[in-house]
């Protein structure tokens, strides 16, 4: 009597620990939500202002290399340091969530951190 209830009880303990281990790997709720960064963002009037006032303080001011074109689909050059996005710009304005930015000479580059393309840019 006692084997049966033994097998019945290791095989309830490795089923929790299968359960267990499969939702450990799992995403947590809103990085799961978040779309990826694409290399064009559409953003309103509106959301170019909050992202513009929420950012503007936080960057890091910068030069524009030699030849750099500050345009939607031009590569930021490495010499360019990205700031990872803000809570408070993320939370204000959501589909900025997974890209990062830079502020060069008075524009606000929206940036895809996986090929450093510009998404958009931002002026006062």
């Amino acid at each position: 009597m006692k084997r049966p209830i033994s097998i019945v009880l290791a095989a309830a303990l490795l089923a929790a620990g299968a359960c267990a281990a499969s939702a450990a790997g799992m995403q947590p709720a809103d990085a799961a939500m978040s779309p990826p960064a694409k290399d064009r963002l559409s953003l309103s009037s509106t959301e170019q202002k909050t992202a513009w006032n929420d950012l503007n303080s936080e960057a890091t001011k910068q030069k524009a290399p030699p030849s750099f074109f500050r345009a939607i689909g031009e590569v930021v050059p490495s010499s360019v340091t990205l700031q990872a996005m803000p809570a408070k710009a993320a939370g204000d304005v959501p589909s900025l969530r997974p890209y990062n930015f830079a502020m060069i000479e008075g524009k606000l580059l929206i940036v895809n951190p996986s090929d450093r393309k510009i998404a958009e840019v931002i002026t006062r």
